[in-house]
């Protein structure tokens, strides 16, 4: 019991002294009437995809050295509007160089005609001694066909007219006078690929071959001399 009535004294000692203290001097902050603006937050990272240039890969890279350097690889060039093509195929240069390389062979084993080559000086085949009555001549362009025109003469004589060689074997028949018979072969023309270019083969009446002789790259009017004898 005594302890229940100092309980409820405490409770009245504690009140009656919290109203003195905060009854007058005490007066409640009113709440503020102001809504809240919530705080604008800027990202620091863009919320785009990020631009990529894809490279061109037709184009040639540019020389780059540091800012440093003094020095400058190659030349500046201007601008133009003219389309180039800076790149360079070494297969090309290779290619070039081997297809030289083969015309010199071929002009060199008298495969090819070169008008840097030509012969502008005749010829003197030599002497030919035969009883034969008369002979026959096969000629043919070994080469291209390309125009090559002869003219042969026996005596001073023409003997057929002009003939055009071709690949296979043409034919002329000419008699002989008893003693010296003067026979020539005149490039009577060049081709369109370059010089004249004539094989040529000498037959007798019996159908022996006497003689086989060919002409490379013979300039126009370049004869061969033949000095037949008929024993």
């Amino acid at each position: 019991m005594r302890q229940f009535l100092l309980v409820v004294m405490m409770f009245f000692a504690i009140n009656s002294f919290a109203q003195t203290e905060f009854g007058k001097k005490f007066k409640p902050i009113a709440p503020l009437n102001k809504p809240v603006v919530p705080k604008k937050v800027t990202p620091s990272v863009s919320t785009q995809a990020p631009v990529i240039k894809a490279p061109d890969l037709l184009k040639k890279p540019d020389e780059v050295l540091p800012s440093f350097s003094k020095y400058q690889i190659g030349q500046t060039k201007s601008f133009s509007m003219e389309q180039t093509n800076d790149f360079v195929n070494p297969g090309d240069r290779i290619m070039e160089k081997m297809t030289k390389d083969l015309d010199k062979t071929l002009v060199r084993e008298g495969l090819k005609e070169d008008d840097r080559l030509l012969v502008k000086i005749d010829k003197n085949f030599g002497e030919i001694r035969t009883k034969s009555k008369y002979f026959t001549v096969y000629y043919r362009d070994y080469i291209y066909i390309d125009g090559d025109l002869i003219k042969a003469t026996i005596n001073n004589q023409m003997i057929g007219g002009i003939m055009e060689l071709y690949s296979s074997y043409g034919q002329f028949v000419f008699n002989l006078n008893d003693g010296i018979n003067t026979f020539e072969m005149e490039a009577y023309s060049k081709g369109t690929s370059g010089g004249n270019t004539c094989e040529f083969k000498i037959f007798d009446d019996k159908g022996v071959l006497v003689r086989s002789e060919l002409w490379d790259n013979w300039d126009k009017g370049v004869k061969g001399k033949f000095v037949i004898v008929k024993e």
